[in-house]
């Protein structure tokens, strides 16, 4: 049941309006974070998960040296930049589905090629709850983050399951 503020009329839980007085209920009917997880979610800018520094390369960098980069800094994507402007990301998911086994013939061919163009990007001050939206709706596992259209940190999949670990722990203390 949802109380109107105004008359103190019990209403339908989901109405828009009070059935006695036909004050807007609909601030009251929204779905406000029960947890300090959901709470920090909807609140907390993505600047608190401290964006790694993007590793980035040319778009017609050879893709095996795109590769041979990821493997050696440990890294699961690069950004694709042309004159400081973000064309695509390329991850380990990419390398698997269009390279799969032919990644030996192919290596000498431009990243470009093989890249996932425009991906979804956030600022530094969008909150958590869109970075966790674009992943799980455009299925992605790290997500650009950019300053004044510029590339200037990468998010994971990780650096959001880092911060509900501390939230659930502090949660629990």
């Amino acid at each position: 049941m949802v109380i109107c503020p105004d008359c103190g009329y019990e209403n339908i839980e989901g109405v828009d309006e009070c059935a006695s007085c036909q004050q807007s209920l609909t601030l009251l009917s929204r779905p406000q974070p029960a947890t300090s997880l959901e709470k920090g979610l909807t609140k907390d800018p993505i600047a608190v998960l401290h964006p790694g520094t993007p590793v980035s390369v040319a778009s017609d960098e050879p893709v095996g040296e795109v590769l041979n980069l990821m493997v050696a800094r440990r890294i699961g994507c690069v950004l694709v930049v042309d004159d400081n402007k973000l064309v695509g990301i390329f991850s380990e998911r990419d390398a698997l589905l269009r390279l799969n086994t032919q990644a030996g013939q192919l290596r000498d061919r431009p990243v470009k090629e093989f890249m996932t163009e425009t991906p979804g990007t956030l600022e530094m001050d969008d909150k958590i709850a869109f970075a966790v939206h674009k992943m799980a709706v455009g299925g992605y596992r790290h997500i650009p983050i950019l300053t004044s259209g510029h590339p200037t940190g990468i998010i994971s999949i990780r650096d959001i399951l880092r911060y509900a670990t501390e939230k659930l722990e502090t949660a629990d203390s």
